[in-house]
């Protein structure tokens, strides 16, 4: 199997994750025990996609016990900026991960291994620089900021078979909207979970506004 083949069969399993999932929480935890509390709180309330991103010192070991106490989350790590981060990735046991950009050392990595990546992008170049190395479902990000719904429009014109995730500005106000784009599988955002409420430990009100907002594009 060439690298480039492997990436589309990579794009192709995380769909079926990211399709269903609808929502993709964007995690930033600054203490590795809230990780665990967390997870089962986003989980309770019917969003097991998350993505745990690699901003903290706390990141791995919260990444880490989720995996290993929640079998229930399907965990992929963000904010992967490099070859290193992507093996830190698949060694804490994630099953995808993510990143805000899209540089080739990165794409050629994670096209010959076996983690399936998550690219981000936010031009017509950084598309096309990703779909030649077989990336076919990527990050739109910073979403609202890089031309919101109309520039994910004007994408779908010369990029018929790309498949998106937004992720930046989007919340409860907007993602029905976001997510009822043809080109849209899932979308990513961390105003299910705000820093204040998981400094707090409010894991019920989280699990509150995970169902809300479940409810809320099961009827859109």
């Amino acid at each position: 199997m060439t690298s480039t083949t492997k990436a589309a069969a990579h794009a192709r399993a995380l769909e079926a994750i990211l399709i269903p999932a609808r929502i993709v929480p964007v995690l930033t935890i600054a203490r590795a025990e809230d990780g665990v509390p967390l997870a089962r709180a986003l989980v309770a309330g019917g969003v097991n996609v998350l993505e745990v991103t690699f901003r903290t010192e706390a990141a791995a070991e919260a990444a880490r016990a989720i995996i290993v106490e929640v079998p229930e989350a399907i965990v992929g790590m963000g904010t992967v900026l490099n070859a290193d981060d992507l093996r830190r990735a698949r060694a804490l046991g994630a099953q995808f991960a993510v990143s805000p950009g899209a540089t080739p050392e990165l794409l050629d990595a994670a096209a010959a291994g076996d983690l399936p990546l998550l690219p981000g992008v936010a031009t017509a170049s950084e598309v096309m620089q990703a779909q030649a190395r077989g990336f076919g479902l990527l990050k739109f990000f910073p979403a609202e900021q890089a031309g919101g719904m109309a520039m994910l429009r004007a994408l779908a014109g010369p990029f018929p078979q790309v498949r998106f995730c937004p992720t930046g500005g989007i919340g409860a106000a907007n993602a029905a909207a976001w997510l009822a784009e043809p080109n849209v599988v899932a979308v990513g955002g961390s105003w299910l979970c705000p820093a204040a409420d998981v400094r707090a430990g409010n894991w019920e009100v989280i699990t509150g506004r995970c169902r809300d907002a479940m409810k809320s594009l099961r009827r859109g």
